[in-house]
């Protein structure tokens, strides 16, 4: 690993190997400074990125062509996250896989918690279903002795009580199974009224809050609730095994062939090529999937692109629900709450799988399976046009790359997916899916703050705010953001019938916040002002179009706010640095407030015009429950779309193949019985 020409590539995620080795190189390290009184429990290891100044050079000689032992070298690092069992905080630490040696070690400070790693939320669930006050408190509840009850288990957050003394605490929402007690019965149709709270480093029990349960009539009072609270609440299932209706019998197989196989190709472990695109994937425990060194046709678009922070504000103001406000990928982390995807069903066609490696407590890797997959979609009419003239049609079908990894946060899914497509566009699709967080309501109660979607069942209304980073290299890493508006025009001399517009073009100077403005139809370009497009004169770019949705909605002056300043606008630009990752900050976990997010970044008032910067994109979903949210919610999705805009000197995807029945092979269906036209009439050949 340390000769040249056999170096692994420096995207490439880790192996098993070299996790061990890491792991190793930190213990080393603690049994000298500590003379060995003190044992590591791993949180995280995971690929330490390599600074750009060093990385992109070595991809443009990869893009060149240049042979591997030929290519500037790269050093190879690994991040580790660990704490001492008992004791709260933790270090990180980055150690040299080349040197064996540590080469940055940074210890937490007062108020710095870390999100939860897989081993700790299983002891959570044993600390808190095996603890005799909460099943004291459970029985007081006159269950069924049969009913078996679970629990989803939250960061704590944070209010006007917290401070940075306040111990890492776990919030746990206690739910039952069905009668039935089958394993995959639908626990959040039962919820419990009471909610453990443990310290997550002893776990020990700090004590068990009363919910409350009442309707509009009651505010926050608690034990407004018969002695049998669960009584009114009803089976409300998703499983198909489990369904009280019958299954469609009237749905025919849909099914994707390729007979050829798929047009994509993947090349040492995680390089795409594709229709004139050609990127790398790859994968860590917090930000899940990211896509590095994006180039179209050989010209460089984007250096990395990745989801950095998504927060669910819940809008319930009654204690404890106050606090409840996940950040799904700081507290809980895309990578680690991935899904294994099956073949035939969260991907369609012919499908490529990719594996990751995350860490256990004890440092050694475990594999989690299948957590991206990769096929190509019909995406319908790619361009179209029929001459008026001669009645001739030409047509070709479009068809993107998928690129996709589904997280389960506790209730909650979240589908991601890059679609690449031939035309030159990137998309990045959220689909949000799952079941929703409920509490249990009083029986023919209605709640302000939420909506009852079975019986017995408040959906609370919350929000979902993501930000998307994106990190550009149009033609170059010297680039600009443009907000461009389209300015209506008065009655003049120049425009005698009002009915002209023109663009108006602000260049961004500064870092800063931007919002979006559907009434001037805004749209915000990343442009490089050194590189014209030879038909228009205009600086080639790439438009960001995300859906100017609603924004944080918590008060000026809540904690809830504080900690989420990036969802308090649309768009930020900042200036390039390495370590400048996380839009919500990089420590989520009961924050008090976005510490070292992208607010402070753009706060330094950096300059931004023809620099190396950074675009982060804010969209989302206000999700006030419908009863047709449940007992699963219907996948909803949101698209943030990366358009070139004057990057080509025509449509790029006019040498895509027109479509044609020889190769389609699509099949007439007669209407009631009756042939509607000649099978052999086809539009195109």
């Amino acid at each position: 690993m340390t000769v040249q020409g056999q170096r692994t590539h420096p995207l490439h995620a880790l192996s098993e190997e070299e996790m061990l080795k890491a792991a190793e190189i930190v213990r080393t390290i603690v049994k000298e400074k500590f003379e060995g009184k003190e044992e590591v429990r791993f949180k995280h290891t995971t690929l330490s990125e390599p600074p750009k100044s060093l990385l992109l050079p070595y991809l443009d000689a990869e893009s060149d062509g240049v042979p591997v032992s030929a290519r500037p070298f790269v050093p190879r690092c690994a991040q580790v996250l660990y704490t001492f069992p008992g004791k709260p905080g933790f270090t990180e630490s980055i150690v040299s896989l080349d040197t064996g040696t540590e080469v940055k070690s940074t210890l937490s400070k007062p108020g710095d918690y870390a999100g939860f790693d897989r081993d700790e939320v299983i002891a959570f669930n044993y600390a808190i279903l095996s603890h005799p006050e909460v099943l004291e408190a459970i029985k007081k509840l006159g269950l069924d002795p049969n009913v078996t009850v679970q629990c989803d288990t939250w960061p704590f957050g944070a209010d006007k009580d917290s401070s940075l003394e306040t111990p890492r605490l776990v919030q746990a929402m206690l739910y039952a199974r069905a009668p039935h007690n089958h394993l995959e019965s639908n626990m959040y149709s039962y919820p419990l009224p009471i909610s453990p709270v443990i310290d997550s480093v002893d776990l020990k029990l700090i004590r068990i809050d009363a919910l409350p349960t009442g309707g509009k009539e009651d505010g926050a009072a608690i034990h407004t609730a018969p002695d049998a609270p669960l009584a009114h609440c009803a089976e409300n299932e998703y499983h198909p095994d489990l369904l009280s209706v019958k299954l469609r019998d009237d749905l025919k197989p849909l099914v994707i062939q390729q007979p050829e196989g798929p047009s994509y190709t993947v090349q040492d472990g995680n390089s795409i090529s594709w229709q004139k695109w050609r990127f790398r994937i790859g994968f860590n425990w917090r930000e899940g999937m990211t896509i590095h060194d994006v180039r179209y046709d050989g010209r460089k678009t984007f250096y990395r692109l990745s989801m950095s922070e998504m927060t669910v504000p819940y809008g319930d103001p009654r204690y404890p629900y106050h606090r409840r406000q996940a950040f799904d990928l700081g507290d809980a982390g895309a990578g680690l709450t991935a899904n294994n995807l099956k073949l035939g069903c969260d991907c369609l066609g012919h499908i490529s799988y990719f594996d990751a490696l995350l860490t256990a407590s004890d440092g050694k890797p475990y594999q989690a399976p299948n957590v991206i997959c990769l096929h190509e979609q019909d995406a319908g009419i790619g361009w179209k046009h029929t001459n008026a003239r001669t009645d001739v049609a030409a047509v070709t079908r479009a068809r993107t790359l998928v690129v996709q990894s589904i997280i389960t946060v506790g209730n909650y899914e979240y589908a991601f997916s890059w679609h690449f497509w031939q035309n030159g566009t990137i998309e990045f699709e959220t689909r949000a899916t799952g079941i929703l967080a409920t509490s249990l309501i009083d029986e023919g109660k209605t709640s302000h703050w939420g909506n009852v979607v079975s019986p017995g069942v408040l959906a609370a209304n919350h929000q979902h705010l993501f930000s998307l980073r994106i990190d550009p290299m149009i033609d170059g890493i010297e680039n600009t953001l443009v907000q461009e508006d389209s300015i209506g025009l008065p009655i003049s001399e120049e425009n005698p019938y009002g009915n002209a517009w023109k663009l108006h073009k602000t260049f961004i100077e500064k870092s800063c916040s931007l919002d979006a403005d559907p009434q001037k139809a805004r749209v915000f370009k990343i442009v490089n002002e050194k590189k014209l497009n030879p038909i228009s004169k205009n600086p080639v770019g790439f438009k960001v179009i995300a859906p100017p949705a609603q924004l944080l909605m918590a008060d000026q002056a809540s904690l809830v706010r504080k900690r989420a300043r990036f969802a308090e606008h649309h768009i930020w630009v900042t200036r390039y640095k390495d370590d400048d990752l996380w839009a919500g900050g990089k420590w989520t976990n009961q924050s008090l407030i976005e510490k070292d997010g992208v607010a402070d970044y753009a706060a330094r008032k950096d300059n931004v015009r023809g620099e190396d910067l950074v675009v982060w994109a804010t969209y989302g979903l206000t999700h006030n429950p419908r009863v047709e949210d449940y007992p699963v919610m219907p996948a909803e999705a949101i698209t943030v779309a990366l358009k070139p805009a004057d990057f080509f000197d025509r449509n790029p995807a006019l040498d895509v193949p027109p479509s044609t029945q020889a190769v389609n092979k699509s099949v007439l269906v007669p209407a009631n019985g009756v042939s509607n036209g000649d099978e052999r009439e086809v539009c195109c050949r």
